[in-house]
């Protein structure tokens, strides 16, 4: 039992390591793409908008499709190292890119690479107990946000020094370690089912999962971009260069609060810690509708990260319980692709509204599908 224990914990262990890794790569890269596309590669804001656009519809994609497979031919470790290479081959990619064109391949294999998650995730799932499954996926999400937070001042620090391409290009390395440490650490268990998988419909899920389904995607659909926070910011009077200490704000919050929150619902239950983590987004919506300071907007990032630290990670652990566990893969695919598909237009509605109405109506649309979706919580039992 002890060696069992042991091999779980170096499990998780090496995925957080791995995330942490991957995370950073990605982080160094992010505070200055758009900067890349637009200024050195002369794209127009339209160009930006399709490459970041194709991104977020192969994210949802890639999970369905390889949280099917993986359940199909009954193997996960492939589809995690695999995604982290594609990941690290995209950032050399992009180093190399001339023209905005040239980027369109690379961007495909960036979001692709996300094909580990479901993968990993059904893992991380199985090989934890009900009184640690929240536990191990908090922990995993705060070393991905920690690992973001190194990432931004890595670019921070360096960019000046090094510039776009090298900066691009160092990068990949921390992803190339991720593969390594996947590659020979993760010891995949031998599936003892012989029968072959068909596929799931909704009809093989309980109507406590379609009921989460449902309200997942509800809130979705007002879970804009975090981009429109830092928009607010800068409107609301901060300056350009502070903007980006509220996304590190904003990062290093989600880092300190995923591990203690995913901790609290092995202890209290995953419906009780989602609800708080739609009053935390509900108190977002409010402090930047009427908050009329610095300080408000300031701690409104905070509460921003502590929403995420209760989300994201018993999100994954709540479908992974409610999920049959011979599908668990493919409903973990599955959801992220919905709730992907459902973001999607969630920031259009918000900027047509932001445009239309004021900059606080899209906080106050935000607000009321929260309510909806914070109402719809309540019915749902777990199996």
């Amino acid at each position: 039992m002890k060696k069992q224990e042991k091999e779980q914990k170096k499990t998780i262990r090496t995925f957080a390591a791995a995330s942490f890794l991957n995370d950073l790569g990605s982080d160094i890269i992010y505070p200055i793409w758009p900067l890349f596309v637009t200024i050195i590669l002369k794209a127009n804001m339209a160009a930006l908008g399709f490459l970041d656009g194709i991104g977020e519809a192969l994210v949802s994609l890639s999970q369905a499709a390889s949280g099917y497979l993986s359940d199909r031919i009954k193997k996960r470790k492939i589809f995690i190292w695999t995604g982290y290479l594609l990941g690290a081959l995209s950032r050399l990619g992009y180093a190399v890119s001339s023209v905005w064109p040239h980027l369109i391949p690379f961007r495909v294999l960036d979001r692709a690479g996300k094909i580990r998650s479901a993968p990993r995730d059904a893992i991380v799932a199985d090989v934890s107990t009900e009184e640690n499954r929240g536990e191990n996926f908090g922990f995993l999400r705060a070393m991905d946000h920690l690992g973001a937070v190194f990432g931004i001042l890595i670019c921070i620090a360096f960019f000046s020094l090094l510039g776009y391409r090298i900066l691009f290009a160092l990068a990949a390395i921390p992803s190339v370690i991720s593969v390594f440490l996947i590659f020979s650490l993760i010891k995949e268990r031998k599936s003892d089912e012989t029968k072959i998988y068909k596929g799931i419909s909704l009809k093989d899920l309980d109507k406590n999962f379609r009921l989460f389904l449902v309200l997942s995607s509800v809130y979705a659909l007002g879970a804009f971009s975090y981009s429109f926070l830092l928009i607010y910011a800068k409107r609301f009077g901060f300056k350009v260069t502070f903007v980006p200490v509220l996304y590190l704000i904003f990062t290093a919050s989600a880092s300190l609060f995923s591990y203690p929150f995913g901790k609290l619902s092995d202890k209290i239950g995953r419906k009780s810690v989602l609800m708080l983590s739609f009053l935390l987004w509900a108190a977002v919506c409010l402090s930047l509708i009427f908050g009329r300071s610095d300080e408000i907007v300031i701690f409104s990032f905070i509460l921003y990260g502590a929403h995420k630290g209760a989300l994201e990670p018993v999100q994954k652990t709540f479908v992974s319980e409610l999920a049959p566990k011979e599908y668990r893969a493919s409903v973990l695919g599955g959801y992220q692709m919905v709730i992907g598909l459902c973001a999607l237009p969630a920031s259009f509605i918000a900027g047509v509204l932001w445009e239309g109405f004021g900059m606080s109506a899209p906080f106050y649309f935000s607000l009321i599908l929260t309510i909806i979706s914070g109402f719809m919580l309540v019915f749902v039992k777990k199996r």
